[in-house]
């Protein structure tokens, strides 16, 4: 079947932006931007930053504007109206439903008792999102462990999500309502627009997108992923026999080699060949 629009969905660090270990193939960027510029393509990018944090990206790295926004590892949905980011508030009363009893300073007590954790600074946090830094590696997913057993001790209804920047070997912990997460808000745009599965593409590189791309949601894990976060994300999408919307870009296509956007679009060559003369002509 030929699909007649995309929801193309993306994460940004070390997925679209290259700011990874790893060389970007010449031009990528600038072919994504000229395929998202399609009317028939509406773009999301499906980050951990904040909207600020966003806004710096986009004038840094000078790529497009989305059409839509989720932030804060999907806790903020977000259009731009009048050159200023609106929430959606539709998704925050949802989110609202799980921490509604809980204070700030409640959360952080309960959470900061595992020990191992370190605060990041207040852009990090936002109304739905703890965040922390912590060990990389086994210790850290270890503290992240402990942090699950205490919130469910304590009846908070949370989202434990932990990842690990491989850069800089920091493990990092975000702590977000039980209905949040990328996959979730992700989901609520699909349903809010109408998308069906056959008509979206998710990309991502680290352990927060896990939850996305192993998934019915159709999605590319970029050929600059780590080799742990590669394995793991076909051993998860196997067992939730859902191998068959995973793919994992490998490079020689489009004669790009699958890093960063070069693997995105290798992604949607994948799922959606009916666009291979369009992306051959514009790389």
């Amino acid at each position: 079947m030929t699909v007649s629009r995309l929801l193309l969905c993306t994460d940004l660090d070390r997925t679209l932006l290259p700011n990874g270990d790893q060389a970007e193939s010449v031009g990528a960027r600038d072919a994504f931007a000229r395929f998202t510029a399609r009317p028939e393509v509406r773009l999301v990018y499906v980050t951990g930053r904040d909207p600020d944090l966003v806004d710096e990206a986009i004038a840094t790295w000078d790529i497009p504007e989305p059409d839509l926004l989720i932030a804060d590892v999907g806790t903020t949905i977000a259009a731009r109206e009048s050159g200023r980011w609106q929430r959606w508030t539709r998704w925050d009363a949802i989110l609202a439903a799980d921490w509604s009893h809980h204070s700030r300073d409640d959360l952080q007590a309960v959470v900061e008792a595992a020990g191992g954790l370190k605060l990041q600074p207040p852009s990090r946090q936002s109304r739905f999102k703890l965040s922390y830094d912590t060990f990389a590696g086994a210790a850290g997913t270890a503290v992240a462990g402990t942090v699950r057993r205490l919130l469910d001790s304590a009846g908070v209804r949370a989202n434990v999500v932990w990842s690990e920047d491989e850069t800089v070997q920091q493990g990092l912990l975000d702590i977000l309502p039980a209905a949040a997460s990328k996959r979730t808000a992700l989901e609520f745009v699909m349903t809010t627009g109408g998308y069906g599965s056959r008509e979206v593409l998710f990309a991502g590189d680290s352990g927060n997108d896990l939850d996305v791309l192993t998934s019915p949601i159709p999605a590319v894990l970029v050929g600059n992923a780590t080799a742990g976060v590669r394995e793991e994300a076909r051993q998860r999408a196997t067992a939730a026999k859902e191998a068959s919307s995973l793919y994992c870009a490998r490079g020689g296509v489009l004669g790009m080699n699958g890093h960063y956007a070069a693997g995105i679009l290798e992604g949607v060559l994948h799922f959606y060949p009916e666009w291979t003369a369009t992306l051959e002509e514009i790389t």
